[in-house]
């Protein structure tokens, strides 16, 4: 079954058009970092500005403020929002894709079963999905590291700044891109569903996109039916609490608590409600292909 896996992650990976995704990633996360160094002060000064009425930020503060923790912020709050269309042009190739070549039927004469031939097409998606976000973890974060050099990291609320020691940024990043992981897999696990019901791979990606597009805007309106009833459950919704790691707990006189999350049980929340969205996608995609009548 292993050999398998190999083999889809061969056809992945030998394809051209997999690595406009990493050239994507790398061309966004330079120029990003690139403009940030050119100008940062005016990025910085955009920051501040809401916050300007309220507190008083020193020449010295605003210096220290853009360093390769903020700048990696600044990057998957911008990049994460387009990756999964990249993710979605390969999950939704992985079923659809041998359709439209005619090696589908080819492909499960191997002594494998059809669930096997399922979850090794899945894990392949899977290991490209990490792939990405690990290349985009390394431009991103270590390369604005080596940049930009380290400091505290300022994160900007609702409610004003949360100041993070610049030792206890690191880790909060490494499970940060872990949650990130699971959620472009869940968007990885639809396109996969998706790809099932096709015959060539344009259909699944536009339908991802498409859902995705409708959830996010579901998500972003603040009507209180929708807030109160569908809102929560939207994958969507719950893409985005990675950010949640870098919100902390303060003591009464303001000082923040080292090694806290200011909501952790939401967080964690969220995490299984993606779970749960990935385990009924793949689920439900090896039930309609092991019923499926494979003509190609």
């Amino acid at each position: 079954m292993w050999n398998l896996l190999k083999i889809e992650l061969l056809k992945i990976f030998k394809r051209p058009r997999t690595y406009i995704a990493f050239g994507a990633i790398t061309a966004i996360v330079f120029l990003v970092q690139l403009a940030l160094k050119l100008d940062g002060k005016s990025y910085i000064d955009l920051l501040l500005s809401n916050l300007s009425g309220s507190f008083e930020f020193s020449g010295e503060f605003k210096s220290k403020l853009l360093n390769g923790y903020l700048v990696c912020f600044a990057i998957l709050t911008t990049v994460l929002i387009q990756m999964p269309l990249l993710v979605a042009l390969i999950a939704g190739d992985s079923i659809a894709g041998e359709a439209n070549m005619g090696t589908l039927r080819l492909s499960l004469i191997r002594p494998v079963s059809r669930t096997q031939y399922m979850i090794m097409k899945f894990l392949a998606s899977v290991i490209y999905t990490i792939a990405l976000l690990t290349w985009m973890a390394i431009l991103a974060l270590f390369g604005s590291m080596l940049i930009f050099g380290t400091n505290d990291l300022v994160v900007l609320r609702s409610t004003g700044i949360d100041q993070i020691a610049a030792a206890d940024v690191l880790w909060r990043y490494v499970i940060a891109f872990g949650y990130a992981a699971v959620a472009l897999t869940t968007i990885a696990a639809l396109a996969f569903l998706l790809s099932v019901f096709a015959e060539n791979s344009i259909g699944p990606i536009i339908a991802t996109m498409s859902i995705i597009i409708v959830f996010t805007i579901l998500s972003e309106m603040n009507i209180p039916f929708y807030d109160n009833t569908i809102k929560p459950w939207l994958f969507t919704t719950h893409m985005v609490a990675w950010k949640g790691f870098f919100y902390v707990k303060a003591t009464d006189d303001g000082v923040t608590i080292s090694g806290s999350v200011a909501n952790l049980p939401a967080i964690l929340r969220s995490l299984v409600i993606l779970l749960c969205y990935i385990t009924v996608f793949v689920f439900t995609a090896i039930r309609v292909f092991r019923k499926k009548d494979i003509l190609s």
